[in-house]
């Protein structure tokens, strides 16, 4: 009996998860270069990671963003 693609992936996905990652990874990486150039690649990849602590914060703490914003960003007048 042939295997269906589901079971196929859910295999992939349970045994070779990091494999699977890293190379989605670098194909989005390697396109991204090609299409925007290695530095908006870059800053992209730096304002995805400083959006992904802010929300790792969020959840970690229960605090709500204003919360965590006023942590890191300096005071300002309003």
């Amino acid at each position: 009996m042939c295997p269906t693609l589901r079971e196929i992936m859910k295999e992939i996905w349970v045994n070779h998860r990091g494999k699977f990652l890293g190379s989605l990874f670098g194909l989005l990486f390697a396109l991204s270069v090609m299409a925007i150039g290695l530095l908006w690649t870059l800053f992209w990849m730096l304002c995805v990671l400083i959006g992904y602590q802010v929300g790792k914060k969020m959840d970690e703490e229960k605090e709500n963003l204003v919360d965590v914003l006023e942590r890191y960003l300096p005071p300002g007048g309003r």
